[in-house]
């Protein structure tokens, strides 16, 4: 019962949101291109989201962000409440999502209003094009840009091998790769009910300078940092035994 309510409140408070996103991007997006406060208000309502039924999100590693930068942000992907949780890193980023999310009801207006980048996931080549051109611009923008890149979820949990699209998009457009690993977010559901009190963690990696992305092949640097995102999600797991 208290789940019910808790998803009821969601979606009144999320549709509320969304006016209010829509607004928001309405009087600023002629002196302000990068959607600041647009996104102020979509990690507004993730903190709703996971304050309510108690769930904490403890983050570490914030000394490796500059705020003052712009990144290609990359993160493992194992739950839908991934995207959720990574508003909880002090950036503006928009998101890199398959197009199939954008129709989910209320949460993909809320991307669209964001200015999160759809793709194709069956069209290899348009998706690429997408996520370097948009990227491009958000990133000329001030903004970051996120980016799962193993493609699409992990269902055993351990990261995946990686595709180029976020490292090709950082060598393009000159900038730094910004590795964030997250750990407890595919157990925030339990089927469609909440697992209330429950714990995820959020660790940021040191981010890999611009002047190693241009010079190091894309697939080296995949392979690269897939490697430091896999030992650290161990690490951040082993760190999170015992909490409850």
């Amino acid at each position: 019962m208290l789940t019910v309510l808790y998803y009821i409140f969601t979606i009144i408070h999320t549709t509320i949101l969304c006016i209010l996103s829509a607004l928001c991007l309405l009087f600023t997006y002629p002196f302000q291109k990068s959607r600041y406060w647009v996104h102020c208000l979509s990690r507004y309502m993730t903190w709703l989201f996971f304050w309510i039924p108690g769930i904490r999100r403890k983050i570490e590693g914030l000394e490796n962000i500059d705020k003052n930068k712009s990144y290609v942000i990359v993160l493992n992907h194992t739950s839908g409440v991934d995207i959720l949780a990574a508003y909880k890193i002090p950036l503006n980023f928009r998101w890199v999502s398959k197009r199939e999310v954008f129709k989910t009801p209320f949460f993909g207006v809320m991307l669209l209003i964001h200015g999160d980048i759809p793709i194709e996931r069956g069209n290899a080549s348009a998706a690429m094009a997408k996520v370097v051109g948009d990227g491009k611009l958000w990133l000329s923008r001030g903004a970051s840009v996120a980016i799962f890149p193993e493609g699409t979820r992990s269902k055993s949990g351990e990261i995946r091998r990686f595709k180029a699209g976020a490292f090709t998009l950082a060598k393009e457009a000159g900038v730094e790769i910004l590795p964030v690993v997250m750990n407890g977010t595919g157990a925030t559901l339990k089927g469609w009910m909440m697992n209330w009190g429950h714990n995820i963690g959020i660790r940021v990696l040191k981010p890999i300078s611009a002047e190693e992305v241009a010079a190091t092949d894309v697939k080296d640097m995949m392979q690269k940092v897939q490697e430091q995102m896999t030992e650290a999600l161990a690490d951040l797991r082993e760190d999170m035994k015992g909490l409850k």
